[in-house]
This record gives structure tokens, sequence and C-alpha cells, in this order.
């Protein structure tokens, strides 16, 4: 799976894991050449606090387009260190 925006791949890996219809993927799998801190937060309910990145590629910013969950409830151990996109980002294989 490629996660791609504004003409940038920003990750790429055959191992993702697929939840609520995002896929996440391995934090490894991040171009951190793209990747830009956030401060926004948000909780699941089951999965936890979410925090978030944003994407600057060519000179736009994505505000809090990635998000992934440092320390995930039990239900959700699956996807600790992997981040998942949305805001414009394309997933596909």
């Amino acid at each position: 799976m490629k996660a791609t925006w504004n003409g940038a791949v920003i990750a790429d890996s055959k191992d993702t894991v697929l939840v609520e219809g995002n896929h996440y993927f391995p934090e490894s799998a991040l171009n951190r050449d793209f990747v830009t801190f956030s401060n926004h937060r948000s909780t699941c309910p089951w999965k936890g606090e979410a925090k978030y990145l944003s994407l600057l590629v060519n000179g736009e910013l994505n505000a809090d387009a990635a998000w992934y969950y440092p320390d995930p409830k039990p239900e959700a151990e699956n996807i600790r260190g992997r981040v998942a996109f949305w805001k414009g980002v394309k997933v596909e294989d």
C-alpha cells in the first residue's frame, strides 16, 4: 500500500493493518521528509488517545493529516507503532 499526497509518497509498505476502513502503516514506512509536528489530539472510546502529525509537501501544509495511538488500549494493540491518514491523502495499492 502507498499513501500519497500532493505528488509525494508519504508512506509505502506491504504490511498495513486495516481498522475501520483505515490502513495503518508501520511508523518505519513513513517518509519523515514530509512529516511535521501537530498539537492536535483526539480520543476514541476503544482505541485510546490519538496524536496527530501534519504533512508539508512542496511548501503546502496538510494539518493533522496523519494520526497514531502511542499507547493504545488493549483492544487496539495491533495498531501500536502504526500511522493512518486522511484529509486527502490517497491510500492505494
